[in-house]
């Protein structure tokens, strides 16, 4: 261990809430409303001071971390199954540290937004938040872990309050859509567990790791695999990342789960839950197979750009808002994906970002529509009209998450889309040319949702709708900085991103006798300095 565990504590942090939370006495069926009242509000204050102070761990982990210094920081590692070579390890790089700090910058605001999520009367709100603390325990875990085991764990681990949260506390056909998120997600770690004891196997005949098995990512890496094994292990943990994700044709799982999920948990299953994919194709398909990566790459660019398309095309026909956002998302995987794979600086330094931005953006649109679907009842496009007028203040705000979906420039979001098309370009011009008729689509889909719901004559149902309330306003207007300050002046997260891609692109491209990427061109630089007009 490199001196204190800030990892380990920014994990337990949220566990330790969630067990304090789940320790609250519970009260008799008899008791009265407002004692029933009290605990909920006692379990969602200790919800939010724990999430706080995750953040406040998280905010030190990201100050102390050194930009061009070793790869991986704050690393731990402690031996967990001795038998069999796994270990407690963990430790951050780059693309981890920004994808950690965003899962912590949302919880506090999910929670807000979450307040009363819980109140139907099926279950107790004190659950609610214990399950939210122990998914961001989960969350923390997957992206810090550094053994490739440990991983598993908690990529596997995650979907458990994910599942009770949609099944539980869901609308509609929650449970349908539950079991449908589980099953699917079951396949593809099924798949990926094959893949990792393979993987376990071949490194017990390998001098990299002195002929005994280990699972340790450091060590892994160094493992010779033929071409013809990296192919089949590629496909074992890239089908669960695809499915994680998820990308085209992967992705019927989503519609049904974040529409059935309260809005809270929508944000936590799109923002966060589903980059574990596109970090586990970057951090694990890339580094372990980097000979399957590259033979696989046509199929998985051409599977990008038709998600592009596919995702936004059937957005543009929901009723739902719901259920658009979703679709959008699916959209927006195949963009991260393809800046993934093709493989230069730009275009994963460009989907890097893009997680995080897309985290943000997609949070707060589904945060608003939340809070218009409790103030209407209903999540039907259609039932909504003139909101602008009675609701100022949520429409303007409903206006910027949605342009920050389109990728309007001045947002964070246009530069991480700007770079992937521009790294994707110098590699694959005509993927990237028609990739770009998703930034017309997007338009498309966020401003008629806008026009249909925000403008117009005010329905009568409507007409009484208040705007947004102190916390509510608290909840998303920190998410609406950051697409906004990230947009305006991006260097400080992509001085973060950079050096780690660089070292993902060297492992990537140790054999390729090709450039690895070629120069960029001047406008790019300054991009990503932060010094473009």
């Amino acid at each position: 261990m490199n001196g204190f565990p800030w990892l380990t504590v920014a994990g337990a942090v949220p566990l330790l809430g969630a067990l304090v939370i789940a320790l609250i006495p519970g009260l008799p069926a008899d008791s009265a409303e407002a004692d029933r009242s009290a605990r909920g509000l006692l379990a969602k204050q200790l919800a939010l001071a724990f999430s706080l102070l995750t953040l406040v761990v998280v905010i030190i982990i990201a100050v102390k971390f050194q930009v061009g210094g070793p790869n991986y920081q704050f690393t731990e590692i402690y031996s967990w199954i001795p038998a069999f070579g796994v270990h407690y390890a963990l430790g951050v790089d780059g693309i981890a540290l920004v994808l950690i700090a965003m899962s912590a910058v949302l919880m506090p605001v999910v929670i807000l937004a979450s307040w009363n999520d819980a109140e139907s009367g099926r279950h107790s709100v004190k659950t609610y938040f214990s399950l939210m603390l122990v998914l961001e325990t989960m969350m923390i875990g997957v992206f810090a872990a550094t053994d490739v085991f440990l991983f598993y764990v908690f990529f596997e681990a995650m979907l458990v309050p994910m599942y009770f949260m949609i099944g539980s506390y869901g609308v509609g056909r929650r449970q349908y859509a539950a079991v449908k998120f589980l099953l699917y997600s079951l396949f593809g770690g099924l798949l990926m567990l094959v893949a990792v004891i393979a993987l376990y196997v071949y490194s017990t005949h390998s001098a990299a790791t002195g002929h005994h098995g280990s699972f340790l990512f450091s060590e892994l890496i160094h493992v010779s695999l033929s071409p013809a094994v990296q192919k089949w292990l590629f496909l074992g943990f890239f089908i669960a990342f695809a499915i994680k994700a998820p990308l085209w044709p992967f992705h019927t799982w989503l519609p049904d789960a974040a529409a059935a999920a309260p809005p809270g948990a929508a944000v936590l299953l799109v923002g966060v839950l589903d980059k574990v994919g596109t970090f586990g194709m970057l951090r694990y398909c890339f580094e372990l197979f980097p000979s399957g990566a590259k033979y696989f790459t046509p199929l998985v660019i051409t599977l990008s750009v038709i998600g592009i398309l596919y995702g936004a095309i059937v957005a543009i026909g929901q009723q739902s808002m719901k259920r658009l956002i979703a679709y959008t998302s699916v959209s927006h995987f195949g963009f991260i994906a393809l800046g993934i794979f093709a493989m230069t600086s730009q275009g994963v330094s460009g989907a890097t970002f893009y997680m995080v931005n897309h985290g943000f953006a997609t949070g707060a649109l589904f945060i608003l529509a939340g809070f218009l679907i409790a103030r209407q009842g209903s999540d039907r496009i259609a039932d909504f009209g003139g909101v602008q007028s009675v609701a100022p203040v949520l429409a303007g705000l409903f206006l910027i998450s949605g342009l920050a979906m389109l990728s309007l420039p001045g947002l964070s979001t246009f530069v991480s889309e700007f770079l992937v098309l521009i790294g994707t370009f110098s590699r694959y011009k005509v993927p990237a040319v028609i990739a770009t008729a998703g930034i017309i689509l997007a338009a498309i889909y966020v401003l008629w949702m806008y026009q249909r719901a925000m403008n117009g004559p005010v329905r009568d149902e409507v007409k009484g709708m208040p705007d947004l309330r102190p916390r509510e306003l608290l909840a998303v207007a920190p998410l609406v900085v950051l697409l906004i300050g990230a947009g305006v002046y991006p260097k400080p997260v992509l001085d973060i991103i950079n050096p780690a891609v660089k070292v993902t692109m060297s492992q990537v491209h140790t054999t390729d006798p090709k450039p690895a990427h070629p120069a960029p061109n001047t406008l790019t630089t300054a991009v990503q300095k932060g010094t473009a007009p």
